[in-house]
């Protein structure tokens, strides 16, 4: 029996290490290398055809796009105590208005703010009034009531914090709130 046993283990470990080996690999042999490259000769170019893209290209809206001036100059500001645009905003309202009255499905918020100055009414009163200042002047270049909604938060979403000149000046604007689609 104990001839059996020692038989089959060892025919055993034979099928186990037969099922193990592996085929040699013969290593590639190196190209002969040109003495210089210049006298090489290069490949013939073969036109393989290139397949199409599957990825869909996505073109932002202008007022999405984060390298376009709609985008960066989107706040009038004001002096204290005051509703006037005043001239140096002129072309950024120029250039929204005109971007509206082109794309005619798209809307804008114009949000009114204040500085911390004075009570709240009175300055959800000035915001209102700031806004439609600035809706005003962007329906002069071309936009229309439809695409326009006046808004005033008073002084409930500063800019700036801080309690000096510096950050009431930033305060004191309207905002032009795209969609963010």
């Amino acid at each position: 029996m104990n001839f059996k046993m020692l038989s089959l283990s060892l025919s055993a470990a034979l099928l186990a290490l037969g099922g193990c080996s592996s085929t040699p690999v013969t290593p590639a042999t190196a190209a002969p290398v040109s003495p210089t490259a210049s006298q090489a000769k290069p490949a013939p170019q073969t036109s393989q055809a290139v397949p199409e893209s599957k990825i869909a290209t996505v073109t932002l809206p202008a007022y999405l796009d984060p390298s376009n001036p709609l985008s960066k100059q989107k706040s009038v500001y004001f002096d204290y105590d005051n509703f006037s645009v005043k001239n140096e905003y002129r072309p950024l309202l120029e250039r929204h208005g005109s971007f509206l009255a082109n794309h005619p499905a798209v809307a804008v918020k114009v949000e009114g703010n204040t500085d911390e100055r004075g009570g709240t009414k009175y300055n959800l009163a000035l915001g209102q009034k700031r806004a439609e200042a600035v809706l005003a002047t962007l329906k002069v270049y071309g936009a229309k009531n439809s695409q326009l909604e006046a808004v005033s938060w008073g002084k409930e979403r500063p800019k700036a914090s801080g309690h000096d000149e510096a950050a009431w000046a930033e305060n004191r604007r309207v905002d032009l709130s795209y969609p963010n689609k």
